[in-house]
Formats: structure tokens, sequence, C-alpha cells
């Protein structure tokens, strides 16, 4: 059964994500000047998760992803009947964030949401002009490996207390190649928050229905979730969640 304050927790966390990451790249990565580019953002993404999983991955895990959750379950780490709890509140931290970030950015004269808000897209909507194959082989290869970095990481085996640094790093990493290709998400709240504020709707998104943006990603993301939780799926370490890993490394240093 899922409490009050893991559920906190993921809100909070994803909200971070979202409105850093998201933020980078909607306030800075253009701005006159100074500004921090592709490099940057990717670097704003993985610091986003690395802080937040040595700041709340002892409440809740710090999934901050609903891909993560369904990766966790595949592959016997978490609950099934904690995937959907998570998940809600993931999408609405996102959106939450996204929606706040817009009220800061459409504040200054220039902004125009047909920049695209930091959203997810391909062909017209890609930043490298990549068409829809290209975009779906990405987000499930990127996601996968993804899902196989957090199950690896935080095995029992694995060094203690360096979990964060490991999944943070891939997640720049994978920014600084996917980026060009879809805005790289891995992330199907990421997706959406974006999404509801500058196009799309919100249950476009989430089915994978035809539409122009974003709505075909957060199906694709879990898919290579599914992938990456199964190819990671090791029936000794079962119920053992990323929040056990990170209580064990606390109480170990």
């Amino acid at each position: 059964m899922t409490h009050t304050r893991p559920l906190a927790a993921e809100f909070i966390g994803t909200f971070w994500l979202v409105f850093g990451g998201c933020g980078s790249a909607v306030l800075a990565a253009a701005f006159p000047e100074v500004g921090i580019g592709l490099a940057g953002v990717s670097l704003a993404f993985g610091l986003s998760v690395l802080v937040m999983a040595y700041a709340i991955g002892h409440i809740s895990g710090c999934h901050l992803n609903p891909a993560v959750s369904v990766g966790l379950a595949a592959a016997g780490r978490f609950h099934w009947a904690d995937v959907l709890p998570y998940a809600a509140v993931q999408v609405s931290g996102a959106i939450v964030a996204s929606s706040a970030l817009y009220v800061i950015a459409s504040s200054n004269p220039t902004f125009s949401l047909a920049s695209g808000f930091a959203a997810n897209g391909y062909a017209a909507h890609s930043p490298g002009g990549y068409s829809l194959a290209a975009g779906l082989l990405a987000e499930i290869i990127l996601t996968t490996i993804f899902i196989i970095v957090i199950l690896g990481s935080t095995d029992e085996r694995a060094p203690h207390g360096f979990a964060p640094i490991a999944i943070g790093l891939s997640l720049a990493g994978i920014h600084l190649m996917g980026i060009p290709i879809t805005n790289v998400s891995v992330n199907p709240a990421r997706s959406t928050g974006p999404a509801v504020m500058g196009a799309g709707a919100v249950v476009d998104v989430l089915g994978g229905a035809h539409c122009g943006r974003d709505c075909w990603s957060a199906r694709v993301q879990l898919d290579g979730a599914s992938a990456g939780g199964g190819a990671g799926r090791d029936e000794g370490s079962a119920d053992r969640g990323l929040k056990a890993v990170y209580v064990a490394a606390a109480t170990s240093a």
C-alpha cells in the first residue's frame, strides 16, 4: 500500500525534474551570448535527478518517471499495485511544473509556444527533423538502457551510495544524444507536462493515439521500460526497491 509521504516526495521530485530540466531548455538554452545550449540542458536534467535521488530516494525511491515505476515492477522490485498511484502524482507534478514554467516564460514579450516549450516530437516538431520511426526507435532504446542502468546501479551487489551519480550521468548522456532526435524524454510524465501546456490533448499524450507532437511518446517509453525491466529481472532481489537501496546506502555510510 502506498502512503502519502512517498507520493508527496514523487510529486515534488517530478516537479523539480520538469521545472529544472525543461526550464533550462525554455529559459536558458538560447539565452543571448551566455546560453547553456544542448550540453547545459542535458546536464540540467541529469543533475535534477541526481540531487533528488539523494534528497528523496530514502522516502519514495525517487522514480520521478512512470517508465521507471513500470520497469521496476517488471523486474520484481516494485509492487504493481503502487505503479498507478506513483504515475498519477508524477504526471501531476510534471503538469504543475509546466504550468509554473509557462507563467514565468510567458512574462517575456518574445516568448511563443510555437518554439515548442521543450515538448517532444518528430518530423516538424523534431529539433533535427527526424522521422516518427527514428523517434520511436530512439525512445525505446534510450528508455531501455536507462532502466537497465537504474536496475544495475541499485542492485545490492553494486557499490553503495553511487547509484544517483550513475543514474544522473546516464540521463545527461541520454539527453546529449536524444535532444536532436525528439527533444528526448524517456519519461511519460515529462512528455505530458509540456504537451498539456504547449500542444495536444492530455488524452492523446497518454493514450498514444494518432496526433501531431508528443502523443506517441508515453506508450513508447513504457514499452522500453518493460523491456529494460525484463532484461534486468533478478528473482533474488525481488521487492528490493529503490527506497530500500537508498536507505541501506545511508545506514552503511
